[in-house]
């Protein structure tokens, strides 16, 4: 039964990574996500229905529109298994309870979140607005009491106003002002696990930021702007499904 459910929400959570990237793509265009044919990114051909299928369109076409024979982007499958995957997770952690619904629709937003911030390195404030809503849902369901939750709830705020901080002393260059919000959600959105997702995140965000400046050519001196959400995001939920405590090995 473990596995039938598994299977189910890996599906579901790739057919709702496709939307999520509908979503992304049609946002602050003026075209509507909810009505209108998907079309071809080279082309602009409408789609047929078996181009539409979540991961497996991709490999059957051998990565390339069925249109044109353009090169489709690989990021799309490889953000519906992640979104699979996540979703899975998150059944084998929470189970049928109902926190998991809340946590699942969590998933689908930040992956929009960390998506459009890779676009346009801005995090609009619509998702941001769902996204802390529905964790700090997902976080009252999951805490084993009240007074947990408003534990969770001051952590989530120290962390939040550390980043804001962060943003007023650089003026900005370090780090935007909507990283502190999310990170408000993330924090929500896991719980106990907050301190660790935070520290996670800057060593993820340490180690991409070597490897970035490790490749620029030599004697270049230009700034690289790096959205910081994707960081955020991987640190709070390898954080929450691992349940790896950094600090042991820091005292330790």
């Amino acid at each position: 039964m473990v596995l039938l459910f598994s299977i189910g929400f890996f599906l579901l959570g790739a057919i709702v990574a496709s939307f999520v990237g509908v979503v992304v793509a049609r946002l602050n265009t003026g075209e509507s996500f909810l009505i209108g044919r998907s079309r071809c990114d080279a082309c602009a051909e409408p789609l047929k229905s078996q181009a539409l299928v979540p991961i497996l369109s991709y490999f059957v076409s051998g990565g390339r529109a069925h249109c044109c024979g353009a090169r489709i982007s690989v990021y799309a499958p490889l953000m519906e298994f992640l979104l699979g995957g996540l979703f899975v997770l998150a059944y084998l952690v929470l189970d049928l309870v109902s926190a998991l619904p809340f946590m699942l629709l969590s998933l689908a937003v930040l992956l929009a979140l960390v998506l459009y911030d890779l676009l346009h390195q801005i995090l609009p404030f619509p998702m941001l607005a769902a996204f802390i809503v529905s964790a700090a849902i997902t976080g009252f369901l999951s805490a084993y009491s009240v007074p947990a939750f408003v534990d969770t709830l001051l952590v989530a705020l120290l962390i939040a106003a550390s980043l804001a901080l962060i943003h007023v002393l650089s003026r900005g260059r370090a780090m935007g002002l909507a990283d502190a919000p999310l990170v408000f959600g993330l924090a929500l959105l896991v719980g106990p696990a907050a301190l660790s997702g935070f520290v996670f995140s800057f060593w993820i965000g340490a180690v991409i930021g070597i490897v970035i400046l490790a490749r620029r050519p030599r004697g270049s001196r230009m700034g690289v702007e790096v959205p910081f959400a994707p960081y955020l995001a991987a640190g709070f939920l390898l954080a929450y499904f691992t349940q790896w405590n950094p600090f042991i090995l820091i005292i330790g």
